[in-house]
């Protein structure tokens, strides 16, 4: 333990004075406005190094960090165990707002009123159809408020576990998610720390509350005036380019433009007559940031909407030239999951060419805590001994291997770690059908991209991520960032809205695109678009460009 005074930032990282001021705060709630690319996950994985270290957050108090989607749970986790080593990252527990209502619900589920009462296998499934058996995705938030209503000893229990609650994206937040903190933490000793960014609140046809970080600031007595301004993502130019929309919609928060000097980065701007030839040039340029250096996994094809048609011919191009993709519309939060991690390191470590992540990762993630030092030698000694031995089957059959046969591997190396082990990865594994529910989406992603390629290797490429360009929309892009960013049809009608309120989301989601590229920044407009195949819906061949959007891509002189 250290003395507050002497603790610097983690690796020596230069902080913004608000940042370093939300890290250090020791007694009260702050909301920190936190523009794109500003470092929210570094700040949170920076404060928990600071509370750990300096013993703000005592032993055996835990930190809370609540965050909207799979992915960013995991990098949080991620960045922390960077910053702080594994011994202090395991006192924190971050979880996505359902994974958070999840686990109260499996610890207290017989708190639950008769109406609601789970058995101790209930599963979560699109409907209810069995009663006390099934529940939908959207009822564990709600299930978890009642928990929280019904039983003082599951309050107070949260209560006396965590010392320190972390809120990420949090201006995205439902009423119902709201309330879920409300009822846990309003009047507790617990200190909060709320991150977010009005300029991307780009949720509100899910729920998310107007005015939510405002209303935390009142609710919680926070003080809310700790704003993040410095781009660390984005180059000089995109950076230009996005303090012109932020002057245009938020002018108080934008900054002037020789504040931001450089000439690094590019944005371009490309019109076409239709979306065969914007497909042609989008690929071969795509192509080009390859052979030049840039990896598959930099490079995301971003759109407002329906990725699987509008994106579609330029998917079909990049196959053409040998690029796979992947869609992470499916697989994001799929690949997110731990154990469907543990399945595709295992799968590329028996396929791939002497690769050391997959292999580091692998072995990490199965290592055994608790056990004395010989029975861990024995069984790390086992699982070498088993992926020597299926490498070496593999690689001699490869071609003649099936989907059958992949999965035997995998069952037996599942079987081979044990069960505690793997459930141990995560902790919403330790009740009901999470874990086999994962386990067989996995290998159903596993099963469909092998019918269709007919190739292990592209299969993995595709389901990893690591080797493949990004297909998604701008919603599952949010938390991310990529070397070089395309966004498909600049264009009315795919960035419509119909009032006031639609359109500040539509011009925040537009927004959420651009600051997701770090060097490169390709938008794109067509003057029609042909309509798909057994495509019923509402479809405008005729395209408008988006000028006022595009108009944010032009640099004005100096």
């Amino acid at each position: 333990m250290i003395n507050a005074n002497d603790w610097h930032a983690a690796d020596d990282m230069i902080l913004e004075s608000s940042a370093d001021e939300a890290i250090r705060e020791r007694e009260c709630n702050v909301v920190v406005t936190a523009g794109p690319g500003s470092g929210k996950t570094e700040l949170l994985a920076q404060r928990a190094d600071f509370l750990l270290r300096t013993g703000a957050c005592p032993y055996p108090m835990r930190i809370l960090a609540i965050s909207f989607k799979t992915d960013a749970a995991k990098n949080l986790r991620d960045r922390v165990r960077r910053r702080c080593g594994n011994d202090l990252a395991g006192r924190l527990d971050s979880y996505t707002f359902h994974a958070f209502a999840k686990h109260l619900i499996d610890n207290y589920r017989l708190v639950l009123t008769p109406e609601h009462a789970l058995s101790p296998m209930y599963t979560i499934d699109p409907e209810r159809r069995i009663l006390h058996q099934q529940i939908t995705f959207n009822d564990l938030v709600p299930l978890g408020i009642e928990v929280l209503e019904r039983s003082s000893y599951a309050l107070n229990g949260l209560r006396q576990t965590y010392s320190h609650v972390f809120l990420d994206e949090f201006q995205d937040a439902t009423r119902c998610q709201y309330e879920l903190v409300k009822r846990a933490f309003l009047d507790s000793p617990a200190v909060l720390t709320a991150v977010g960014d009005t300029m991307q609140r780009i949720m509100s046809w899910a729920g998310a509350l107007d005015g939510i970080l405002k209303t935390f600031a009142t609710d919680f007595n926070a003080r809310d005036d700790l704003i993040l301004r410095q781009n660390y993502r984005s180059d000089p130019v995109l950076r230009r380019m996005q303090n012109r929309m932020i002057k245009a919609m938020a002018p108080s928060s934008a900054v002037p433009a020789d504040a931001i000097p450089g000439t690094a980065g590019r944005v371009d701007v490309m019109r076409f007559s239709n979306d065969d030839e914007e497909a042609q040039t989008v690929a071969v340029q795509v192509q080009r940031w390859t052979q030049e250096g840039t990896p598959p996994k930099e490079i995301a094809v971003l759109v407002r909407q329906q990725p699987a048609i509008v994106a579609a011919k330029v998917v079909a191009e990049l196959f053409r030239l040998g690029i796979a993709t992947r869609d992470e519309a499916s697989l994001q939060d799929l690949t997110a999951e731990p154990v469907a991690a543990l399945i595709l390191d295992l799968l590329r470590v028996l396929v791939a060419n002497r690769q050391a992540g997959p292999y580091q990762r692998l072995l990490s993630a199965v290592t055994r805590a608790g056990f004395d030092d010989e029975s861990t030698q024995r069984f790390e000694s086992s699982i070498r001994r088993f992926l020597y031995d299926q490498r070496a089957k593999a690689q001699a059959r490869m071609s003649a291997m099936t989907y059958p046969d992949w999965k035997g591997i995998v069952d037996e190396f599942l079987k081979l770690v044990t069960k505690p082990t793997v459930v141990a990865l995560s902790v919403t594994y330790q009740q009901g059908s999470r874990l086999q529910d994962v386990i067989d989406e996995t290998l159903t992603a596993l099963a469909d991209h092998l019918r269709i390629d007919n190739d292990i290797r592209l299969a993995l490429k595709k389901l990893s991520g690591d080797d493949s360009v990004r297909i998604l929309t701008i919603h599952k892009s949010k938390g991310l960032e990529f070397g070089k960013v395309i966004i498909l049809g600049v264009e009315r009608q795919l960035f419509w809205h119909k009032d006031q309120k639609g359109r500040e989301e539509t011009s925040s989601t537009f927004f959420v695109g651009i600051s997701r590229a770090k060097h490169d920044l390709l938008l794109t407009v067509a003057e029609s678009r042909m309509r798909p195949v057994d495509f019923t819906k509402s479809w405008d061949i005729k395209r408008t460009p988006h000028e006022e959007f595009l108009a944010y891509a032009k640099e004005p002189p100096f």
